[in-house]
């Protein structure tokens, strides 16, 4: 028999004041989101596993997505990939200020590096999902 989750309130979007201060944090500072809801140790692991993803996809010199026209997929797949890029918070925008711009070469360890980079900006979006379901009481 498969047991029953306990529904989750059905106000408890309502209530933007207690989850959307984690959740835009936790988008600027992989882990700040979990900070604020007093989770020290997710904080860490999570903004741990982010900024390391990161850094791994920088020092392999992987190439940040730039949105381009084309077919339907180069643009599903650039633009995905800039969002994704973007998803990693003040380490995007950090890397790109100092002038971080490695051009797309072939090579697999730039792939991988470029995959990295979109890879830890996705993290960071199941990083502020998580924030977003302790902060409404979805979750512990």
């Amino acid at each position: 028999m498969a047991s029953k989750q306990p529904e989750p309130e059905k106000n408890a979007l309502a209530d933007v004041g207690a989850w959307a201060p984690p959740v835009a944090v936790g988008w600027l500072v992989p882990g700040g989101g979990h900070l604020m809801l007093k989770r020290p140790l997710r904080a860490a692991m999570l903004g741990g596993a982010v900024a390391i993803t990161f850094l791994l996809g920088l020092l392999m010199r992987g190439a940040f997505f730039v949105p381009q026209e084309g077919d339907l997929l180069t643009v599903v797949i650039h633009r995905g990939g800039y969002i994704a890029d973007m998803c990693s918070g003040l380490l995007y925008f950090l890397a790109t200020w100092l002038g971080y711009d490695q051009p797309d070469v072939a090579g697999h360890v730039h792939d991988y590096g470029t995959k990295f980079l979109a890879a830890a900006g996705l993290m960071n979006v199941l990083a502020m999902v998580d924030a977003f379901e302790i902060a409404t009481g979805q979750k512990d």
